[in-house]
């Protein structure tokens, strides 16, 4: 049984666009969380149950010593 050719079409096939939009605190509630826990890492001492240095706080110091180079 021959196979016919795909038969192409002049218009594009159109698909439904969905559109997501978000208020802006949605957006700005992570960000800040993010600062501020990073702002934790960096000076544990500011932290008030911070004892010992974390490894974390010591990685970051090192990759900043290596970005300011």
């Amino acid at each position: 049984m021959p196979v016919r050719p795909f038969a192409r079409t002049s218009s594009p096939v159109s698909t439904p666009r969905v559109e997501i939009r978000l208020p802006w605190w949605a957006l700005l509630l992570p960000a800040v969380a993010f600062v501020i826990l990073l702002g934790l890492l960096l000076n544990p001492a500011e932290a008030q149950a911070a004892s010992a240095e974390p490894g974390a706080t010591q990685l970051l110091e090192r990759v900043r010593d290596l970005l300011a180079r």
